[in-house]
């Protein structure tokens, strides 16, 4: 992901509520969300190259999503991919299930967040490696730190607050926050993981660009009950819809 909104623990009837953009290289080839084949209870999209997420839920009662971290040069093509860290800990196992044996270092420069059961974490690894508790509220992320939102970030906080406060019934309606092309101030640290990274308009919510832009929306909404929806839209080079799935689950009690 390049930007997630996140809602945790802070509305009377929704426990989580994550809204966010995906922002990729046009050309990565990606499947869509769905239930993994053999792994029924893990319900994400899959990156074709190199076999993780981006984003999951697990009915197990398990959550995650990544973004790039800007300002530490290009990726190293050398290093584990960061959806694996994701793919590992929603699975429970796998060489990084456990995520506090996991050398973060490792990695490419990424912000995690996960949540098991009721347990909410927020994960980065530069400057240093920490794992800290996200308290209830509202996160935003983009490719900059939890501490130092990036304007884009801020704004789909605002959004999403404002939907919990006025009705917050359905949230197929969260997708249309995703699709604002305002543009923002750039963040002094932007170096990109991306082509497009260093343009004004990638300082959006989406990203329009027929090489690097958004791929997919993704909402997740899942109450008090444990009740869960995950809703995909995905977009073609030109930002044309190319598709769209929903997916109900359920988490523990």
């Amino acid at each position: 992901m390049c930007i997630i909104s996140l809602a945790w623990q802070a509305h009377p009837h929704w426990k989580l509520v994550a809204i966010g953009n995906r922002d990729e290289l046009h050309g990565r080839p990606a499947e869509p969300l769905a239930r993994w084949q053999g792994h029924e209870h893990l319900l994400a999209g899959k990156d074709v190259q190199a076999g993780g997420t981006w984003l999951g839920i697990s009915e197990q009662g398990r959550f995650a999503v990544v973004t790039n971290l800007s300002g530490y040069g290009p990726p190293d093509g050398s290093r584990a991919s960061r959806g694996d860290l994701l793919k590992d800990f929603l699975l429970g196992k796998g060489d990084y299930a456990d995520l506090e044996a996991v050398p973060f270092s490792d990695f490419n420069p990424f912000n995690l967040i996960t949540v098991a059961h009721d347990e909410a974490l927020v994960h980065s690894n530069r400057p240093d490696s920490v794992s800290r508790r996200l308290e209830p509220g509202i996160h935003g992320l983009s490719n900059g730190s939890l501490e130092n939102p990036w304007p884009k970030a801020r704004h789909l906080d605002a959004a999403l607050h404002n939907w919990l406060q006025n009705g917050s019934a359905d949230p197929a309606a969260l997708l249309d926050l995703l699709t604002d092309r305002s543009t923002y101030p750039l963040a002094k640290t932007v170096t990109g993981p991306g082509p497009a990274q260093l343009e004004p308009a990638s300082s959006g919510i989406f990203i329009e660009n027929p090489v690097y832009g958004t791929r997919c929306s993704t909402i997740v909404a899942i109450d008090h009950a444990g009740n869960g929806s995950m809703l995909e839209r995905r977009f073609d080079a030109s930002a044309k819809v190319t598709g769209e799935a929903r997916l109900a689950f359920s988490w523990p009690g």
